[in-house]
């Protein structure tokens, strides 16, 4: 499995990406412009994500904004909605509004931090993910 990790905090980052090394090859971004394109750039490969972590908040486009941009290009590429990349939302907000504006914009699932493994992976499993 190919996950991509979008987290500006590099101690998030790299604590998320240990969490994950076991269950697949990670790649990590620090903000929304270099999500979208690294995503691009791993459908173009013909190796895409099956996961993604993705911060709500990060510089240069925010999670929602880039979530928005994925999912377009599935939609460009004729990815059907059951297909999709699954794509967990990342956030320490207690904004629901922030977190019911990721659903709407396609995310999967969601995860607070701090991270609480049991929880996250949990949710993973939820979405048919195995961990």
């Amino acid at each position: 499995m190919r996950i991509l990790i979008a987290e500006d905090d590099l101690a998030s980052a790299r604590y998320l990406e240990g969490l994950m090394a076991r269950y697949g090859e990670c790649l990590v971004t620090s903000d929304g412009e270099q999500t979208v394109t690294a995503f691009q750039a791993a459908i173009d490969e013909g190796r895409p994500f099956q996961l993604v972590f993705l911060d709500i908040m990060m510089p240069h486009k925010t999670g929602q904004e880039a979530l928005q941009e994925i999912r377009a290009l599935e939609q460009k590429l004729g990815i059907k909605s059951n297909q999709e990349t699954k794509v967990v939302m990342t956030t320490a907000l207690g904004d629901v509004r922030s977190v019911m504006g990721a659903y709407k914009e396609g995310a999967t699932a969601y995860v607070t931090k701090p991270i609480v493994p049991e929880r996250m992976f949990e949710t993973l499993r939820n979405l048919g993910i195995s961990v």
